[in-house]
């Protein structure tokens, strides 16, 4: 089986490092994420997990393992679930991209499949979306400056940058001649006119996750709260509610939603959500309607990024039209709130 990792010019690095000696045992690649690579293995008894960028790297794929790794440097000893960095190599021409490792995390995804008691039980799985939202109040409430997280992301004019940087993420897919996916996404113009017109005058700057929801957690096997937040690779300093905006804008909603567990019963509204977010927390909640469109907007172009790179045979086409579909129903939502 091909990890896609030199595994002797990883055990060297590794000694440089004093993290144990002798041959890796044991790879294996993880499933998870959509493009970066992780691969479990043990080394002198002990179990790491490295994760680097794909094999055919993107212009900012090394950039993103660093601002990652940095992240989860910064967070730990916080009450904010998330993997423990073991190390890090912002050095590229080691396994050919910067990558880390950290410790394996003792849970499961939820989107895969529910274990016992979870799964016969509505009861946790009520606790298991209210830990969701503690999970996001949490890194909101962290003081990045503290942490040492100045210039991770431009505050300035965060909320004022936001429809432009992704309308013109949504024009560079024009570049793609056999692109055709924008004839059919409902009300783009007007999703994005209404933020602009609607945007909060300010906000309270704060570190966020930037994909959060159900398929970037995994949850503790003993009990119905969270093991750790998963693929920090659109982590930035921003506005936290942001994240809540994310959780509503992919959370089921009748037979919509970008992400779901089987079974659903037991599982909170959105509104028991926005509840339990403001019990724990001094932000003012009252704009944040408008952070659940601009999540909407924002993912729906994203995704659409996937099915432009699939119409010109660059991704899987199954795969490309899952998400183009994703993105007519992230759009379709919005127009209903915004209606």
């Amino acid at each position: 089986m091909s990890t896609g990792v030199d595994l002797g010019t990883l055990a060297a690095w590794m000694d440089t490092q004093a993290l144990g000696d002798g041959p890796i045992t044991q790879a294996a690649l993880l499933a998870g994420g959509t493009q970066n690579i992780l691969l479990k293995f043990t080394r002198s008894g002990r179990a790491y997990v490295l994760r680097r960028p794909p094999q055919v790297l993107r212009a900012n794929s090394n950039e993103t393992m660093r601002r990652e790794a940095r992240m989860l440097t910064a967070l730990k000893g916080t009450n904010v679930p998330h993997p423990g960095l073991i190390a890090a190599c912002p050095d590229e021409t080691v396994l050919g991209a910067a990558f880390y490792l950290m410790e394996p995390i003792d849970g499961y995804n939820a989107t895969t499949g529910l274990p016992e008691p979870f799964a016969s039980s509505p009861e946790m799985r009520h606790q298991m979306g209210l830990s969701l939202v503690d999970g996001i109040a949490a890194l909101g409430a962290q003081d990045y400056l503290a942490l040492g997280l100045t210039g991770l992301g431009k505050v300035e004019n965060y909320l004022e940058r936001q429809v432009g940087r992704w309308k013109a993420q949504l024009e560079s897919y024009a570049e793609i001649p056999e692109w055709d996916g924008r004839k059919d996404i409902p009300g783009i113009t007007r999703v994005g006119d209404w933020l602009d017109a609607n945007r909060p005058r300010s906000f309270q700057a704060g570190i966020i996750h930037g994909d959060y929801h159900l398929a970037n957690v995994m949850f503790r096997f003993d009990a119905p709260r969270l093991a750790a937040i998963v693929d920090w690779e659109l982590t930035t300093i921003g506005d936290p509610l942001l994240d809540l905006g994310w959780l509503l804008a992919t959370w089921p909603e009748g037979n919509t939603g970008t992400v779901s567990v089987t079974p659903w019963e037991g599982f909170p509204t959105a509104d028991e959500l926005v509840a339990h977010y403001a019990a724990q927390t001094t932000r003012d909640l009252s704009g944040l309607h408008w952070y659940s469109v601009l999540a909407c907007y924002k993912l729906g172009i994203i995704l659409e990024g996937t099915y432009a790179r699939a119409c010109a045979g660059k991704a899987p086409k199954e795969t490309g039209d899952r998400l183009h579909a994703s993105t007519i129903g992230l759009l379709e939502r919005a127009l209903r709130w915004i209606s």
